[in-house]
C-alpha cells in the first residue's frame, strides 16, 4: 500500500525549496512551478519505490530541474518588470554561467549535499566538480560584485519571492499521479492484447494516447512498442522481478539539455525515417528482445556548420518481461556493435563502464565508407530495461569517451525510476576491455576487426572456418602445422577482398588451436626459433622482428618477412604467432604492391587476435 500521509508531508516540506532551486536555475517562475508540480506527480506515480530511498528528495530534485529547464523559454525578468532589482541581478549573473557551472553552484548553496554527491548528481568527477565550482564562484561573485563569502545571502530574496507561490492541493497531485500510473498500466495491458490479436505494435505518447505515425515522426520519439511478453516461469532466473507491462514516455529518454551538456552542439530532435525499425548503424534486428514489453527510439542530429563535423545520435530503449530476458537483450545489443556486419565498419576499441546501471560497455567503431565517420556505441542495462546510445561523427577524430559514458549514465538515470529498473548511474569509470564475442567462432578474428588497406574501398569477406588440415598463415620460414600431437580445436579461415582486382596471393589468414600449457609455450618457442634462423638458412630471405611480448600466460611476436622469388620478383608479408595460456594462433598477411595496411595496423590486429583467443579454451 502507498502511504499518503508520508507523501503529503514530503510534498509540503520540500516543494518551496525545490521551487527556489528551479527558479534560480532558470529565472522562470511559471516554468519552475509547473516543473516542481510535475515532479511530485511523478514521485507519487513511483512512490512505492521513491519512499524506500534514503533521500527521496534526491530522486525528485533532478526530475524537477530537468522539467524546469525544458519548460524554460526566457528569463523571467524579461517578462516581470516588477521583479526586485536585486533578484533580477542575481538571476542575470546566474544566467551568464555555463549550465553545468550554474548547476554545481546552486547545488552547493541551495542544498546540504556533500561535494562527492554534488559531483555524482552533476555527472562529473570530484575534481571536475570542484574545478567548475571554483570557476562559477569566481564569475558569479564578480558579476554581483560581492566577495565569495557573500554569495549565499544573495539567494535568500529568491526564497522570499517564491514563499507565497500557490500550489495545487496534495490530493490533486496524488490523483494526477494515480491517473498517470493507471494510464501506463492500462495502455500496457491493452497493448499486450492488441499485439496478441493483431500481431502488430502499439505506439503511445507521454499521455498514454495512441498517436498517428505523423505525430511520432514530428515528436522525434519513435515506435514506443508494447509487445506480447513471454510469461515468466520458475525456471527463469529473472522471474521474480517480472512486472506488469509499462509505457515509456518522454521522461524516460535523454533530453536535449542533457545531450548538450555532454556533447556541446546545436542538437535537435528528428523523426524516425525507417519503417523497419533499423535506426542505428550495426543494428541487425528490429528488437534485441522480440518479446519485450516496451520500447522507444529517439533520434537527434546537429546541422552542418563550417568547421564542425556533422553529428547524429540515436537512443533506443527496450524493457523486458524479466531481468533474465533483459540480460539476454543486453548481450544482443552488445553483439550488434561488437560483431557489426556493416560493410567497412571496424571495431576500434571496447571499454567496460563501472558505476553505470547493472551492466554497461562502450565501443568505438570506424566506418571507412566515404565520408569516413566515427561511431561510439554505449550499451547499458538497469534491471529489466536496456538502452543504447549511439553517436556518429563525421571524420576520424578521437572521440570523447568520458562524455559518451556520462551520456549513457544520463540515459540510465532516466530509466532507473521505472518499477522494472535496477541500479542508477554515478560517475562512470571506463576501463579497456576485451571485445565482446563475435562471429560463429568467437576465438577467431572477424571482418569487423580488420583495418582498411590503401587504395581499396571494398569490404573484407571471410571464408568459413574449417579444420586446419593445412595452415595458410604459416610463412616459408616456419611451415608450421596445426596437426600436431595433442592439438585440439584447430581451425583456419582467410579474408580477402573479392570485389577488388588484386593478386591471388593477397589476403589475411588466421589459424588457431589448443594445446596443454607447456606444449603451447614450446609450440610458440619453436616458431620463434625458426624465424630467428631463417635468414641464415634461406638465402634471399630478410626477417625483421617488429613486435614482441612474452609472459607466463601470453606470447605475441610479429615479423616482417621479405623473400626474393627471382631476380625480378620479391614477396613481402607480415606474420605473427600468439598464445594465451594453451590457446595458440598464427596470422599472416600478404599485401599486393602498394595495397597494404597502414603502419602499425597489423600489430594492432595481432593484439586483437590475442584478445579473442581465450574463447578457444575448453570450458573448465
Amino acid at each position: 500500500m502507498q502511504d499518503p500521509a508520508a507523501f503529503d508531508d514530503f510534498y509540503k516540506s520540500t516543494r518551496t525549496r525545490l521551487l527556489q532551486q528551479t527558479f534560480a536555475l532558470t529565472g522562470d517562475l511559471p516554468a519552475s512551478r509547473g516543473a516542481v508540480r510535475d515532479a511530485f506527480v511523478a514521485a507519487w506515480h513511483h512512490w512505492r519505490k521513491v519512499s524506500r530511498l534514503e533521500d527521496p528528495e534526491a530522486w525528485v530534485r533532478p526530475l524537477a530541474w530537468r522539467h524546469a529547464q525544458r519548460r524554460h523559454s526566457a528569463r523571467i525578468f524579461h517578462r516581470d518588470r516588477k521583479l526586485d532589482p536585486q533578484i533580477r541581478a542575481t538571476l542575470d549573473a546566474l544566467a551568464k554561467l555555463p549550465f553545468v557551472q550554474r548547476k554545481v553552484l546552486l547545488l552547493t548553496h541551495l542544498t546540504d549535499m556533500s561535494m562527492p554527491d554534488i559531483a555524482r548528481e552533476a555527472g562529473l568527477t570530484l575534481h571536475d566538480a570542484e574545478t567548475r565550482l571554483q570557476s562559477a564562484t569566481s564569475q558569479f561573485s564578480m558579476a554581483r560584485e560581492v566577495p565569495t563569502t557573500g554569495i549565499r545571502p544573495l539567494f535568500e530574496p529568491l526564497r522570499d519571492h517564491v514563499d507565497d507561490a500557490r500550489w495545487p492541493r496534495v490530493t490533486i497531485v496524488r490523483r494526477a499521479g494515480t491517473a498517470r500510473r493507471r494510464t501506463h498500466t492500462a495502455v500496457g495491458a491493452l497493448a499486450v492484447v492488441g499485439a496478441v490479436v493483431l500481431g502488430g505494435a502499439v505506439v503511445t505518447d507521454a499521455q498514454g494516447v495512441r498517436p498517428s505515425l505523423e505525430s511520432a515522426r514530428s515528436s522525434g520519439v519513435a515506435a514506443v512498442r508494447l509487445g506480447h511478453a513471454k510469461p515468466a516461469t520458475a525456471d527463469d532466473p529473472g522471474a521474480s522481478t517480472a512486472a506488469a507491462p509499462v509505457a515509456l514516455d518522454d521522461e524516460d529518454l535523454v533530453a536535449l539539455d542533457q545531450i548538450g551538456e555532454q556533447l556541446p552542439g546545436m542538437w535537435r530532435e528528428v523523426g524516425t525515417e525507417s519503417d523497419t525499425g533499423i535506426v542505428m548503424p550495426c543494428q541487425s534486428t528490429r528488437f534485441a528482445d522480440p518479446s519485450g514489453t516496451a520500447s522507444a527510439v529517439r533520434q537527434y542530429k546537429t546541422p552542418a556548420r563550417k568547421g564542425q563535423p556533422r553529428r547524429s545520435l540515436v537512443q533506443s530503449v527496450e524493457v523486458s518481461a524479466t531481468a533474465g530476458a533483459a540480460r539476454t537483450s543486453y548481450r544482443t545489443m552488445l553483439g550488434w556493435f561488437g560483431g557489426c556486419g556493416d560493410a567497412r565498419m571496424q571495431l576500434i576499441s571496447t571499454y567496460d563502464v563501472g558505476r553505470i546501471g547493472d551492466d554497461a560497455m562502450v565501443m568505438v567503431l570506424r566506418s571507412w565508407k566515404r565520408p569516413e565517420s566515427t561511431v561510439v556505441a554505449g550499451v547499458a542495462r538497469t534491471g529489466q530495461a536496456s538502452t543504447v546510445t549511439v553517436t556518429r561523427t563525421r571524420g576520424t577524430a578521437r572521440p570523447d569517451l568520458t562524455a559518451a559514458a556520462r551520456l549513457l549514465g544520463d540515459a540510465v538515470n532516466s530509466l532507473c525510476v521505472l518499477p522494472e529498473a535496477g541500479t542508477c548511474a554515478g560517475v562512470p569509470d571506463l576501463a579497456p576491455a576485451r571485445p565482446v564475442p563475435a562471429g560463429e567462432v568467437p576465438a577467431m578474428l572477424s571482418a569487423v576487426d580488420l583495418p582498411p588497406v590503401t587504395g581499396i574501398d571494398r569490404p573484407w569477406v571471410g571464408t568459413e572456418a574449417r579444420v586446419a588440415n593445412t595452415n595458410l598463415a604459416a610463412s616459408r620460414c616456419d611451415s608450421t602445422s596445426f596437426q600436431v600431437d595433442k592439438m585440439r580445436r584447430s581451425m583456419t579461415r582467410s579474408f580477402v577482398i573479392p570485389e577488388a582486382r588484386l593478386s591471388d596471393l593477397f589476403g589475411l589468414t588466421e589459424t588457431v588451436g589448443y594445446l596443454p600449457g607447456p606444449r603451447a609455450r614450446a609450440f610458440v618457442d619453436g616458431v620463434r626459433a625458426k624465424l630467428r634462423s631463417c635468414a641464415d638458412k634461406q638465402l634471399g630471405t630478410d626477417v625483421v622482428r617488429v613486435a614482441d611480448m612474452s609472459s607466463k600466460q601470453q606470447d605475441l611476436t610479429v615479423w616482417h618477412v621479405k623473400v626474393e622469388i627471382s631476380d625480378n620478383q620479391t614477396v613481402t608479408y607480415l606474420m605473427g604467432i600468439l598464445r594465451d595460456h594453451g590457446s595458440v594462433a598464427q596470422i599472416g598477411f600478404v599485401p599486393d604492391g602498394k595495397v597494404q595496411m597502414a603502419p602499425g595496423a597489423f600489430i594492432a590486429l595481432a593484439h586483437r587476435a590475442l584478445d579473442r583467443l581465450p574463447a578457444l579454451a575448453p570450458a573448465s
